[in-house]
């Protein structure tokens, strides 16, 4: 092989970024212009989208603690029957 058929060696910032800087960013600003153009054809908004995320997470939050609540409440009812038998069959198996 000689030198000119070997690629050139990439640097850090391109291995790192996948393209060249410049190249990147051309394509990223063009792909947001159309991403950006349906968004907007659809009735979305960057607000909307955020605002969007942050209840999602707030109802996952809130969601989680009903989990652990309602496991909570199964774990006493169940303890309601199952301790009281417990109790009467350890004492049974001491006569």
């Amino acid at each position: 092989m000689t030198e000119d058929s070997r690629p050139a060696s990439r640097s850090g910032l391109e291995r790192l970024l996948g393209d060249r800087p410049g190249s990147l960013a051309i394509k990223l600003l063009l792909i947001s212009l159309f991403v950006g153009f349906v968004m907007t054809a659809l009735g979305f908004s960057a607000a909307d989208l955020a605002y969007g995320a942050v209840q999602m997470v707030r109802d996952a939050i809130k969601d989680g603690g009903a989990v652990f609540r309602q496991v909570g409440t199964y774990i006493v009812t169940g303890a309601a029957i199952v301790v009281p038998v417990w109790l009467i069959l350890r004492l049974m198996q001491r006569r």
